[in-house]
Order: C-alpha cells, then sequence, then structure tokens
C-alpha cells in the first residue's frame, strides 16, 4: 500500500469528479461518493482543502 496523503480526502473528491463527469453532474447519481466525502470531512475535522466544496454539493442534492 502507497504512503497516505498529504491531502486528506483527495481520493474522495477525485471519486466525485470522476462520478458527476459520467453521470452528466446529476449529484443525485453520486450520492455514495459524496458520503464517503462527507465522512472523510468528519474524520479529518474539515481540515481538507477538498471538504470546502462539499456544502455546495449537499445544497444541490436537496433540491
Amino acid at each position: 500500500m502507497g504512503q497516505p496523503s498529504k491531502e486528506p480526502c483527495k481520493k474522495e473528491a477525485c471519486d466525485i469528479q470522476a462520478c458527476l463527469s459520467k453521470n452528466l453532474f446529476d449529484s443525485k447519481k453520486c450520492l455514495r461518493v459524496i458520503q464517503s466525502l462527507k465522512y472523510c470531512c468528519e474524520q479529518c475535522e474539515y481540515k481538507s482543502t477538498h471538504c470546502g466544496s462539499l456544502t455546495d454539493l449537499l445544497k444541490n442534492i436537496s433540491k
């Protein structure tokens, strides 16, 4: 296994981008990967630059 990333939640953020691209940016089809990012952000106490976009993603889902 590789070294842990210096930037927590990068993998989850990349997974979301891939999912959104594949699903024509329909965030409702990417709930599982968005929840993964949310969990990661909670674990690192939102100390990742990738957690900033989480608020907007969660807002879009609830529309």
